[in-house]
């Protein structure tokens, strides 16, 4: 095995053990093809599916296999005719049978850190839908929590602030700026250190480099 490989899945599987003592379960797949399949295999026929807008979720594939499943209702805001219908969709997808995101960071000790704009990601991260899948490349793992809010704002806010057209000082000058900005991306900030109900958050580590 190469030995970024190797780093990959020794670490993986350090986060894995970690995460079993906050209630989470972590898998660990060499390649987003695994990954996907594996997620795919869990939903159960008739179920409905919300997502959080994520880069990872497209590039890993899931995107287009949630979409193309006709086993089960997505509840894909890009399709809605106006502001109304997003929000509705927002809401239903509180309520799904599964939620897909990603994840800003990782923390080698299994904690997740994800920060927010508006907030219906982490909220369904918290509580709601009834299984959390979360697909996320090995580029996601860091040390500990302070590197971890400091890769979100850092490393993921810019590149995502460019990707949403959004006019922050991050978008702008790629470093965080800690706005107030009307199109502030970073409201709300989530350590998730362990899953009230057991097995509820399922982690898919990727040995690959994904998303921001």
């Amino acid at each position: 095995m190469e030995p970024k490989k190797q780093y990959y899945k020794n670490t993986a599987e350090t986060i894995i053990e970690n995460m079993k003592k906050r209630q989470i379960e972590g898998y660990y797949f060499e390649t987003s093809k695994e990954a996907v399949e594996m997620a795919a295999s869990l939903l159960k026929p008739g179920a409905s599916v919300g997502f959080g807008g994520s880069v990872t979720l497209n590039e890993s594939g899931m995107m287009e296999e949630l979409l193309r499943n006709p086993d089960i209702t997505l509840y894909d805001r890009s399709k809605a005719k106006n502001a109304e219908e997003v929000k509705e969709l927002y809401h239903k997808s509180l309520s799904a049978d599964y939620y897909f995101m990603s994840t800003n960071a990782i923390t080698a000790d299994g904690e997740l850190v994800n920060i927010d704009g508006n907030g219906n990601r982490v909220a369904a991260l918290i509580y709601g839908p009834e299984y959390v899948f979360i697909l996320a490349g090995m580029n996601k793992v860091v040390r500990n929590v302070e590197e971890a809010v400091s890769r979100a704002r850092n490393i993921a806010a810019p590149p995502n602030g460019n990707r949403l057209k959004k006019q922050t000082p991050c978008a702008l000058t790629g470093v965080c700026g800690d706005c107030f900005s009307p199109e502030c991306m970073c409201s709300h900030t989530v350590i998730t250190r362990r899953s009230g109900t057991n097995g509820r958050i399922k982690v898919f580590l990727i040995g690959e480099e994904l998303g921001y």
